[in-house]
Formats: C-alpha cells, structure tokens, sequence
C-alpha cells in the first residue's frame, strides 16, 4: 500500500507542476523535458508515470474536476440546509470559483474535446459531476422543505449554463467594476431559479470557510 500511494503522491506532485509550467508557459509550448526541468529531475522519471503528454493531459483534466468539486464540502449530505445551498451559490458566482483554474488551460482543453473523444468524454464527466451534485443539495433542500424547486435537475443544469456562459463572457471583460456588476446579475438570476433569497451579507464571511481559504 506504501508504494501505491508513493506512486499516487508522486504522480499528483508532477500533475502539478505540469498544471504551473503550462499556465505560463502555454500548453503547446509545454513539455516533458521542460517540466522535469522544473522539478529538476530526469525526464524518464516523468515518464515512468505519464508516457506521453497526453496521458499527462488526461491527468490534469482529472485533477481540474477534483479541484472544481471543492465547493462541495458538506460533510453530512443528508442534513443540507439552506444555507449550504446559498453558499453554493455565492461560490459558484465568486472570484474563488473562477480561479479553482487557469481560463486559458481550460478553455485550451476544452477546445481538444472536439477533437479527442477521451478530452471530451472528461469533460462531460466534470460537468455532469458538477451538475448532479447541485441537483442532489437541492433535493434535499426540496425535502425539507426549504425550497420548492419543481425539476431540480432542470434548476441545476440553467445555473451552469449561466455559470459557464457567465465566466467565458467575462473572461474577456476588462474592466473589474463591470465584472462585479455582471457576475452580481447572474448570481441573482440564480437565486431566482431556485426562489430563495441571497446569502445574507454578514454571512457571506462563512463561504470563504468552504475552500479553507
């Protein structure tokens, strides 16, 4: 067991570093020699876990999904509150969420999924993952009655829509006032999908609890 989790630790160690060189570097420009550069090892060593770069690739989509399931840490799935859900919510629609990871690597991966049927099938898995466990917190919710969300799966899957559209559309915006205010908006129309009101603002403290940052 020792050495399965050496093996696991050490693969998670190259992953990111892989994810660090190619955020600067740019994924086309990013390779095995230069990431063993990085960690001052030999390429063989790299190799000796990922063969290839696209094995490196499948790995850090994977890694992009566990990062990305981080503003889901409720511990006791079954006793979800409102409040869990509303800082759902205000994570998905903050700065936080955005920076999970890197807009160009992700948006570079997710125009190989046209390509690569693996890239694309990872990245269903991711969204689907993302949309399921929206979907569960709401039913849940629904249960207790705290809300009264007719189709929740329908419900979840509009608040991604908004949320991927949301981050694609500002990533191209400039100016951080308009950011606010846009990202503000759509978080809104969010709360209107579910008919609950927003996080208060006195507890808008507590999100940051979610992520340990």
């Amino acid at each position: 067991m020792g050495r399965k989790s050496l093996k696991g630790a050490r693969q998670l160690e190259i992953i990111k570093i892989f994810y660090k060189v190619a955020k600067k570097e740019g994924y086309e420009n990013t390779s095995i020699a230069k990431i063993a550069k990085v960690m001052d090892i030999n390429p063989s060593l790299i190799i000796h876990y990922f063969e290839t770069k696209e094995d490196l690739t499948y790995g850090l989509i994977d890694y992009i999904l566990e990062r990305y399931l981080l503003i889901y840490t409720i511990k006791d799935k079954e006793g979800v509150t409102l409040s869990d859900l509303q800082k759902t919510i205000e994570m998905l629609f903050s700065k936080k969420w955005n920076l999970l990871f890197d807009d160009g690597l992700f948006y570079t991966f997710y125009a190989l999924a046209f390509r690569e049927k693996k890239i694309k099938e990872k990245y269903k898995s991711i969204l689907d993952s993302l949309r399921f466990a929206l979907t569960s917190m709401i039913e849940r919710c629904n249960e207790k009655e705290f809300t009264k969300v007719e189709d929740p799966k329908t419900a979840a899957d509009l608040i991604f829509v908004l949320v991927d559209g949301a981050y694609f559309y500002l990533s191209l915006e400039s100016d951080k006032k308009a950011y606010a205010e846009r990202l503000h908006y759509y978080k809104n129309k969010a709360y209107q999908i579910l008919g609950i009101e927003p996080l208060l603002l006195t507890d808008l403290t507590l999100v940051s609890e979610m992520t340990g940052k």
